[in-house]
């Protein structure tokens, strides 16, 4: 059942949020219920995301083949396949660099599974986030030249690194940067520069700016397999063509796990390889779906929140390349001993990110930083591998762009931020890195990395706050919403009708429903920091929820005192337990 938005005030919530219903005309909700057999609710939320009869179909049915684009649109694309095809031929040594995150393990994976199927050994290099930082290094540049790598396939990281790739061609070294991050109007020396977001990219297809570093490789492996194909590679016994879409489910995982919109070519990606994923064809992320304790048909939360942080767990806290040789490897065994492994970094990761979150959150509530633009803290005492976390958390509970510093070794503190959606993080980066305020940064509009001299510290949040002031104040914190519902009105064939838009994520949140005049009944702690609760309408129908990390935070005090006659928000899930389904919501609001 839907209820007009104007027949509830447009009250603030607990947490400060106005919510937002859609204003949508019914004939192009019936267009679609008639044009492709949805539910009320389901085209609603359709025509509310901008979809119409023709990009529905798009939408509801992704297909490779229509999406997938020639990947020569893209600069370099032609010269630094033609240029790996060389050294496959040639048979020179080839090292893969990555970045230590799920994007980087995914895409130093996907290139490592392609050779090892063509039967090429290449050299793996992930930086060791605590001894050499983000990103490529002089150091790393020289330690390859000096095991004879003549080509390096440089992933996820590498469109800023000026220094050491001027070093690597110094050396003789042939750098490819298959990468996504935002360049400066100056690129770097790199044999070829593949990556959507270069400035002087054309942009002839705009969603390739969507893009993870995965999906870049994924495309890079496409146009190498028709350089190889075109230079009669395959035309022996030897080797065969390699089926590329049995890799969909790595570039489906660091889709994810990057918070890349789910859209258009993204939804492809991630569509396809979810369908992989179910049928556990990799033997690392069969594994991981083993350790934690995924039974049910798996979909994009899976991705985000129970397999990506175990691989990102190597990375932070553990051996940085752990992660992308357990989704190479073809060996059950060594998959299940790296998994479990990763799972025990996972649970050292989480009582790491609760101590740094705990002394953040009392730092900015007791210097008042919550009144400035932009939150900034940092500590000689927090591990720097789960400082993003803690940024992500701080945004999430202050509404403001956060940033958390790392000075655990010494006087260069390691930082990470997350932004809310007026304000372009990555943009604050180049601009405070050009006012040398800054010793390097870059990132994305919703998140960056940086490293800050403790000196600089003060100055760079000033700056900081100059620059973000204006787009700071025109952030309103709102939830759209998708409508109001009755409890009768969600049964299992609702659910089924709203999970015929998955995956959701980025670009295509999973809807968030209203339910109005609830008095709750029943609410318990659980696992220290969420909370377990039943609400009732006036008909006596039952609704369960779970409000997760609200313990000590406004929403979870407003609940706490089991309040009649609220309106919630949340979204909604079927689970299967011996035999039997429940409902149950996902509760992120209320007033």
């Amino acid at each position: 059942m839907t209820l007009p938005a104007s027949s509830h005030p447009q009250e603030l919530s607990v947490l400060g949020k106005k919510w937002i219903f859609p204003d949508i005309h019914d004939r192009d909700v019936m267009t679609l219920i008639q044009t492709y057999d949805l539910s009320e609710m389901a085209a609603r939320i359709l025509v509310n995301r901008g979809y119409n009869k023709t990009s529905a179909g798009e939408m509801l049915s992704p297909s490779l083949k229509q999406m997938l684009p020639n990947p020569s649109l893209l600069k370099d694309m032609d010269k630094g396949a033609a240029r790996v095809k060389k050294a496959i031929t040639d048979k020179e040594k080839i090292a893969i660099f990555a970045d230590y995150d799920v994007d980087g393990a995914t895409s130093s994976a996907i290139l490592r599974r392609y050779f090892d199927h063509l039967g090429i050994e290449t050299r793996l290099y992930i930086p060791d986030r605590i001894e050499e930082g983000y990103g490529p290094s002089v150091e790393a540049m020289e330690i390859l030249h000096r095991e004879d790598i003549q080509v390096i396939i440089m992933v996820d990281c590498g469109t800023l690194a000026y220094d050491p790739l001027q070093k690597a061609k110094d050396l003789g070294i042939d750098v490819i940067v298959l990468d996504h991050h935002m360049s400066e109007v100056k690129l770097p020396e790199a044999f070829a520069l593949i990556n959507p977001n270069r400035i002087d990219e054309s942009h002839q297809i705009p969603y390739l700016g969507e893009l993870c570093a995965a999906g870049v490789t994924f495309l890079f492996l496409v146009a190498l397999q028709r350089a190889l194909r075109d230079c009669a590679f395959f035309d022996t016994d030897t080797v065969k063509e390699m089926d590329l879409r049995l890799l969909l489910d790595l570039v489906a995982l660091g889709t994810v796990c990057d918070v890349m919109p789910l859209t258009h070519l993204n939804r492809v990606f991630v569509s396809h390889g979810l369908t992989l994923i179910q049928k556990r064809y990799n033997p690392g992320l069969s594994a991981l779906m083993n350790v934690g304790g995924v039974k049910e048909e798996v979909s994009s939360y899976h991705l985000g929140f129970v397999l990506g942080p175990r691989v990102n767990a190597g990375g932070r806290v553990g051996e940085s390349w752990l992660g992308s040789e357990l989704l190479t490897t073809h060996d059950r065994i060594k998959a299940k001993n790296i998994a479990e492994k990763l799972d025990h970094l996972n649970q050292e990761r989480q009582s790491l990110e609760k101590l740094v979150l705990e002394e953040a959150t009392h730092m900015v509530e007791s210097q008042k930083l919550d009144e400035r633009p932009i939150i900034l803290v940092g500590s000689e005492n927090w591990h720097p591998g789960v400082i993003g976390i803690a940024a992500s958390r701080l945004t999430e509970k202050f509404q403001r762009p956060s940033l958390v510093v790392s000075y655990m070794f010494g006087d260069e503190g390691k930082g990470s931020g997350r932004s809310i959606p007026t304000v372009n993080l990555g943009s604050l980066m180049h601009k405070t890195v050009e006012r040398g305020l800054l010793i390097k940064g870059g990132g994305h509009p919703m998140a960056a990395g940086f490293t800050v001299a403790k000196h600089q510290f003060d100055g760079f949040y000033q700056a900081l706050c100059d620059l973000s002031q204006g787009d700071v104040a025109a952030h309103e914190p709102e939830l759209t919403l998708e409508g109001w519902l009755s409890i009768p009105g969600i049964t299992g064939k609702f659910i089924k009708d709203i999970e015929r838009l998955e995956p959701f994520g980025q670009g295509n949140t999973t809807p968030k429903f209203a339910l109005h005049n609830l008095d709750t009944v029943y609410v318990e702690e659980f696992s220290q920091s969420h909370l377990r609760l039943s609400f009732r309408d006036e008909g006596g129908h039952i609704l369960k929820a779970v409000a997760f990390r609200v313990l000590n935070s406004p929403l979870g005090e407003f609940l706490l005192n089991k309040p009649k006659g609220i309106s919630v928000v949340g979204t909604l899930r079927e689970e299967t337990w011996n035999g039997k389904s429940t409902i149950s919501m996902n509760l992120i609001d209320a007033r």
